[in-house]
């Protein structure tokens, strides 16, 4: 993920943020323990809520070079290891745009 990533998610975010929305939903990131990343993006009330995704899994060939992405409840949900934080937002604004 570039910067120009990280700001498109901010944009989004932003966007979504009507007085009420962002008390109730929004974007966790957390890290894992494994070690890793977990995201979990509310998509609740967003033009997206009912957007259909493919479950996306990655395996590379190192220990921590792997994501896995899915859509569960109208949350997006990512898991990957320490160095593939950028996939994983990559994924979700690939699928935000429509691509």
């Amino acid at each position: 993920m570039t910067t120009n990533g990280l700001l498109e998610l901010q944009r989004w975010y932003s966007a979504q943020c009507d007085g009420s929305w962002e008390h109730q939903y929004g974007v966790k990131i957390q890290t894992l323990d494994n070690p890793g990343w977990r995201v979990s993006i509310d998509l609740s009330d967003t033009p997206l809520a009912d957007r259909l995704f493919d479950e996306t899994k990655f395996q590379g060939n190192k220990e921590h070079e792997w994501y896995s992405c899915r859509l569960n409840s109208k949350v997006f949900e990512g898991a990957c290891g320490p160095e593939c934080l950028d996939k994983v937002l990559d994924i979700f604004l690939t699928w935000l745009k429509g691509s």
